[in-house]
């Protein structure tokens, strides 16, 4: 199953007012083996991900649009609940510092100059790797305190891995609040 889950292109969603741009930036993403939807405009943007609820990997949009620029579209995202942990990466023709860095201050993961390049590319999946472990740790919080709040600790509300996983759990932070001298009558178990 898990096989199946990393053969799965990650999906970027591609903002630019322009054509040529775009169809520069989804030829370099499907290049580097990413699944890869195209919009011209922040408010399409936000539309594809409102319909399709962040089932977005990572956006990647220019700066400079008519209408919602890149920088309100990063704002938006990441005043939102549901899509603040998706990364941003911006791209611009113009290399003003100010700019970037607002931009960065702002929450975005990158800032790429146009033209942007295929080497550009391999600096999206660290970002979209962190965002996952990101998400993950936040679901794995989530449930455990839907488990917290289960009393009865109903095992139809979980797997049977993710009881044995609360259980090694519970078990080792019990075994760091027992006194040493039951640590050891345990450790004969470890060392087989």
């Amino acid at each position: 199953m898990v096989a199946v889950a990393t053969e799965t292109p990650f999906h970027v969603l591609a903002v630019d007012d322009s054509l040529p741009d775009r169809k520069l930036i989804e030829r370099l993403l499907k290049t580097s083996s990413f699944q890869v939807t195209t919009v011209d405009s922040g408010s399409k943007a936000l539309q594809f991900l409102g319909i399709h609820d962040a089932a977005v990997n990572l956006i990647i949009t220019d700066y400079c649009m008519p209408g919602m620029t890149g920088y309100d579209l990063l704002k938006k995202i990441k005043e939102s609940s549901s899509l603040r942990d998706i990364p941003v990466v911006i791209m611009s023709s113009e290399n003003i510092p100010s700019r970037i860095n607002r931009c960065l201050e702002e929450g975005a993961d990158e800032f790429f100059l146009k033209p942007v390049r295929l080497s550009d590319m391999s600096k999206l999946k660290p970002h979209i790797l962190k965002s996952r472990c990101k998400e993950h740790y936040h679901q794995e919080q989530h449930h455990q305190s839907d488990r917290n709040s289960d009393e009865r600790g109903n095992p139809a509300n979980s797997s049977s891995s993710d009881s044995i996983n609360t259980r090694k759990r519970k078990a080792a932070d019990n075994e760091e609040i027992l006194p040493q001298a039951n640590r050891s009558r345990h450790s004969w178990k470890q060392t087989d």
